[in-house]
């Protein structure tokens, strides 16, 4: 399969939405490959923050970002018709430039942000509000309508409450066929899963299919609610966009 060929589909999300879900969804497709967050380890390396399984994330991949954005603008040796690529924002640091991105076909999953403080709140104590990546998905988003095709913008909210619409609605923009196979998948863990996954990805390990929709909003903290407040114009903005 050529480059030309092949549907290269970089879907960028902050953490706790449902990415890995998305990862899931579109893997059990027959024509898709994924990657899990390519980034990863040039993030970490170049920070030098103190994520769980940091050692281990760093050994699993390539730390240099400019190799590893070549290889995903460029066709896997694969047969699939479909090249999957779940990023997380936060991994975009200010050295990066966006260009490589115009390659790709980019779509943005944006949560409310009290949503997704409330989760990441579970397995972190001390969110900052750069922790949740808004400011670089609305760079992306930003830079993408300017200089190449704007991103789908799809919103957890809206796809949880209908995930086979907003499925379909998503392949008609791709210009695909929707496959049923993607609104349910085997329960367990994937090659294709990063490292990290003994830590962050229990709940996904044990899914099946989509969580169903939960109206409530969350009751946070007071010092969660200024992160998912500082965290709100971003969502916004991008939300006038996203698939209804």
């Amino acid at each position: 399969m050529t480059t030309e060929s092949l549907l290269r589909l970089a879907v960028w999300s902050g953490p706790r939405n449902i990415s890995t879900a998305m990862m899931r969804s579109w893997e059990n497709r027959r024509d898709t490959c994924v990657v899990d967050e390519p980034l990863y380890a040039h993030y970490l390396k170049s920070t030098g923050l103190d994520h769980p399984m940091a050692e281990d994330v760093i050994a699993s991949q390539s730390i240099d970002w400019q190799q590893v954005t070549r290889e995903l603008i460029e066709a896997p040796k694969t047969g699939y018709r479909i090249f999957y690529q779940k990023h997380i924002s936060t991994h975009l640091l200010d050295h990066m430039d966006l260009r490589w991105c115009e390659s790709l076909c980019n779509c943005i999953l944006i949560r409310d942000p009290d949503k997704m403080v409330a989760s990441y709140a579970k397995k972190r104590n001390d969110p900052d509000a750069r922790d949740f990546g808004y400011e670089q998905l609305l760079q992306i988003y930003e830079h993408l309508h300017k200089h190449a095709e704007a991103p789908i913008v799809i919103d957890t909210d809206r796809f949880l409450q209908q995930p086979q619409a907003q499925l379909e609605q998503w392949c008609t923009r791709l210009a695909i066929p929707f496959d049923k196979s993607m609104l349910n998948w085997p329960a367990g863990r994937r090659d294709s899963d990063g490292v990290w996954a003994t830590h962050w990805y229990d709940a996904v390990e044990k899914s099946t299919g989509f969580a169903p929709y939960m109206p409530a909003t969350p009751r946070l903290e007071a010092n969660h609610q200024a992160v998912a407040d500082q965290c709100r114009k971003a969502y916004e903005t991008m939300l006038v966009s996203a698939l209804i």
